[in-house]
């Protein structure tokens, strides 16, 4: 039973952990203006966070590419998402645009 309630408290604190940067990350998003043109699940000025998930879905490189659009912003016509680019995002630093891709990947 002290084994049970052992590997129980275990689970609990390693689910604690993974979840807590997604938390982290929305706030993060929050704090660098991100949620002014996107939302989670419905599109605004950009995609949704889910829809851009699922677009790169597969894609081994996909943070990566997330990351450096997040920081240099995207141009219209290349694929992106439509007429309105993604400006530089200048204020975001290369390991907060890679926590905020790995964030916007997790979005099912």
């Amino acid at each position: 039973m002290k084994l049970q309630l052992i590997t129980l408290s275990a689970i609990a604190a390693i689910l604690s952990a993974v979840s807590a940067p997604v938390f982290a990350d929305a706030a993060l998003a929050t704090a660098k203006n991100c949620m002014a043109c996107h939302a989670v699940d419905k599109k605004m000025v950009g995609p949704s966070y889910k829809d851009v998930a699922a677009k790169y879905a597969g894609d081994g490189e996909a943070v990566k590419k997330l990351a450096v659009s997040i920081q240099k912003g995207s141009t219209p016509g290349k694929g992106n998402w439509g007429p309105v680019p993604m400006p530089a995002n200048t204020q975001v630093s290369e390991a907060e645009a890679a926590k905020l891709a790995a964030w916007v990947m997790a979005q099912k």
